[in-house]
């Protein structure tokens, strides 16, 4: 099969599309033929192994993983000992490593039915970034009707899912992007759009039950002047400003455990592992028409550098997804 394949952490002239063996499912996994796979911040940091400590998980000397790739959407080719729900011929959407390739094996835990009403591009768009959103705005932040949120970073990949359920679960949102990005934002269902480069919503006296950041750019304290009294903050993988190229987001995520015990607010991180359950929430959403990925742009997979590229360097808005 083709697949994406990096030996050396670097650029993106570390890709190369080559013949590799076509994987067999282990028992408890599904084997996928891939139709779609998007581009997350995830595959940049693992082609660079950026920030250095995690390759501790990446891998030391070299990518463990030599696939690129992480969320897809495709068509079940066959199905492991164990594997119940899915069979060959169902499409299918969910989150393995190896992605940028003609076929994936993904734990069945990582892997669901599709919604009926997407696209393959459109649902590829969906597992990781849509999942992170869920997790931090219903189980972390707990969002329910009348909640105010802002959402730092409102036009990426998360942050297009995350305007879109925390107004399907009631919430008041306030996004913040560019000027370029505040149509994209409002359509999705934001009362309010904070330009960034006009206004720090840090400073404007505006304060909000949820503060949803997925930027990274902001200490602490600045976030926490836009918490209501009580209110909760959650940070999701942000602070690689902070720590540098060798800690990353590890030195903010310290402070956040060290300080939580001494404020009134709540101060979060976002663990967002891939889930069953979560995939089929996310179906229901799409279903009843609560949510609905936004692709800015599609490349096919002999262009996954260019894709990554794209997402690292042009300000991408919403989703990139690579077409196999």
């Amino acid at each position: 099969m083709k697949a994406v394949v990096q030996d050396r952490y670097g650029g993106w002239d570390t890709l190369e599309l080559r013949e590799v063996e076509r994987p067999a499912p282990a028992p408890g996994e599904v084997l996928v033929r891939v139709r779609a796979a998007s581009v997350n911040a995830y595959d940049w940091h693992y082609l660079r192994g950026d920030p250095r400590i995690a390759r501790l998980a990446f891998g030391l000397g070299r990518p463990r993983a030599a696939i690129r790739g992480r969320d897809f959407a495709g068509v079940v080719e066959t199905v492991g000992a164990g594997v119940t729900g899915l069979a060959p011929g169902d499409e299918v959407y969910g989150e393995a490593d190896g992605a940028f390739a003609e076929f994936v094996c993904v734990a069945d835990g990582a892997v669901d039915r599709k919604p009926a009403r997407l696209t393959f591009e459109q649902a590829a768009a969906m597992p990781l970034a849509a999942n992170t959103a869920l997790v931090g705005l219903r189980d972390v932040a707990k969002v329910r009707s009348g909640t105010s949120v802002l959402i730092n970073g409102a036009s990426g990949g998360v942050g297009t899912f995350a305007v879109q359920i925390a107004t399907a679960y009631g919430a008041g949102v306030t996004g913040v992007c560019s000027a370029r990005n505040a149509e994209l934002v409002r359509s999705l269902g934001a009362g309010r759009v904070v330009d960034y480069a006009r206004e720090d919503f840090t400073r404007s006296g505006d304060r909000y039950d949820v503060v949803l950041d997925l930027v990274g750019n902001r200490s602490l304290g600045d976030l926490r002047r836009a918490l209501s009294p009580g209110g909760t903050l959650v940070l999701s993988g942000g602070g690689f400003y902070e720590g540098g190229s060798l800690l990353g987001p590890l030195p903010l995520f310290f402070r956040r455990r060290m300080l939580d015990a001494f404020v009134r607010e709540r101060l979060r991180e976002l663990p967002a592992k891939p889930r069953k359950e979560n995939l089929a929430a996310l179906r229901d959403l799409v279903d009843t028409g609560k949510v609905m990925p936004v692709v800015e742009r599609t490349f096919p997979l002999s262009g996954a550098a260019d894709a990554i590229r794209h997402l690292e360097v042009e300000h991408a808005r919403a989703k990139i997804v690579v077409t196999v």
